[in-house]
């Protein structure tokens, strides 16, 4: 039987994936949401925005030059289809849209690399205009050349928190302030393990001392409390609580984010067996070391998988692509121990960033009843703890079948993990106990006639 290989994602999981594919004498197709390959990392501006890549990445222009070269190199070995998503998937099926309309593609083997979105904790007024998550305030400084205001408060928890910051900073933005609802430097114990992150971890101090350098502030320990409209609903400041005082710090935009969540949305519509992380706290599919998944002939790879940062997701692509060569019987042209070690030895370092800068839990399980959890549906706290009370359920799907959280444009990728929070506080339950919202087709929003078109 031939290999029809097909790969979901043109990050560096799925590019490395690809290039390995490739180099053994596979043509794969990729299949990429986004206009152009690289991923969120190394996502490309508009052709008149091209600016230089010490300006777009920084410490990454090495890489994002590598990048560059290597998908030109790839370009006429891999069938590349920019712009599609994939909204469902059959037996040995996927489902597509892009703006020519609804598609099928069939596999024998897929490598899945769908990467991750913003994770959020919702804070009172969070669903004014102005507020963006940290992921697409990047995406507008990368992409479109564009900033979303001109003093922007950045709020959360994370790398991702100080990075962006600091991008916006050096755009020329005024920064109001940096706002860290963790503990980060009080973690002393953890210390060892973070400086386990060589130069990762250094850049990390890099960006917290240069955005100190610009006399920005830079609070840990914040406890936010509300982002403060006008009466056209637009961002006008922040209020928060740090040692013990309430402030308010005027600004024109926000961006919040506590680190980042993996897209699973594709691998439980593989019925792929899942598992509890508890330092992640969310459900990730189960895989094996290198990427094989416990569905025949599926392979995941990258942030989809487990939040580990893009250079080791560019090692789990090439392990999956060899678990992927191995089982039809080709050599994988590469040392799958190298890549093993990669990402043995990067395990101890990312489970430490992500005690550090852990979700805020406690507070968004506390938080006041009239707060807004799922914003496409317009659901409060208070809502979901009445469903709780109501229907006694602690399942998360049946309390989304109760109060439809979960159930609008985002499903469930914005509110699901902080509604989970929620019910399992209310129910007196574990996180893991609650479980996690089933994927469903359509994942994203298509056009209700491309859905009667694709129906058999």
């Amino acid at each position: 039987m031939s290999t029809t290989a097909v790969i979901i994602g043109a990050g560096p999981a799925g590019m490395a994936a690809a290039e390995m594919l490739v180099h053994a004498g596979l043509h794969p197709t990729v299949l990429d949401e986004g206009g152009q390959p690289g991923g969120q990392i190394f996502r490309k501006p508009q052709a008149q925005l091209q600016r230089p890549l010490e300006k777009l990445y920084g410490f990454d222009a090495a890489r994002a030059r590598r990048v560059n070269a290597t998908f030109a190199s790839l370009r006429s070995k891999i069938d590349y289809r920019p712009g599609i998503q994939v909204w469902a998937v059959g037996n040995e099926i996927l489902h597509l849209i892009d703006d020519s309309g609804s598609s099928v593609q069939a596999w024998t083997h897929l490598i899945v690399a769908p990467g991750a979105m913003d994770r959020i904790a919702p804070v009172r007024g969070w669903t004014a205009v102005g507020l963006y998550s940290l992921g697409g305030a990047q995406i507008a400084l990368k992409a479109e050349a564009a900033v979303i205001g001109r003093r922007v408060i950045f709020a959360g928890s994370g790398p991702l928190l100080y990075l962006v910051a600091y991008q916006y900073a050096e755009a020329g933005v005024d920064v109001a302030a940096v706002l860290e609802t963790g503990h980060p430097f009080a973690q002393i114990a953890r210390l060892p393990a973070l400086l386990s992150g060589g130069r990762l971890f250094a850049r990390g101090l890099y960006y917290m001392a240069a955005l100190r350098k610009r006399g920005i502030p830079i609070l840990t320990g914040v406890r936010l409390q509300e982002v403060i409209r006008d009466s056209d609903d637009r961002v006008t400041a922040l209020s928060f609580r740090h040692r013990g005082m309430e402030q308010v710090e005027s600004c024109d935009a926000v961006a919040l984010g506590h680190g980042l969540r993996s897209e699973t949305q594709l691998a439980d519509l593989l019925d792929i067996e899942f598992s509890f992380d508890a330092v992640q706290r969310q459900w990730l599919p189960k895989t094996d070391q290198d990427g094989r998944s416990t569905a025949s002939n599926i392979y995941l790879a990258g942030d989809g998988l487990s939040i580990r940062g893009s250079e080791i997701a560019e090692a789990s692509g090439r392990l999956a692509a060899s678990a992927l060569l191995h089982d039809i019987g080709l050599p994988a042209p590469s040392k799958v121990e190298r890549d093993r070690r990669t990402m043995r030895s990067a395990a101890r370092f990312r489970e430490a960033l992500e005690r550090t800068f852990a979700y805020p839990h406690e507070e968004v399980a506390a938080l006041p009843d009239d707060v807004v959890v799922c914003r496409c549906e317009g659901l409060s706290a208070g809502a979901i703890r009445q469903t709780v009370e109501r229907c006694g359920e602690a399942d998360i799907n049946r309390v989304k079948a109760f109060c439809r959280v979960g159930m609008g444009r985002c499903q469930g990728r914005l509110c699901g993990a902080a509604a989970a929070e929620i019910v399992a506080a209310a129910s007196g339950t574990t996180i893991e106990s609650v479980g996690r919202m089933r994927g469903q087709a359509p994942i994203k929003p298509i056009p209700l006639a491309e859905l009667v078109r694709s129906r058999p």
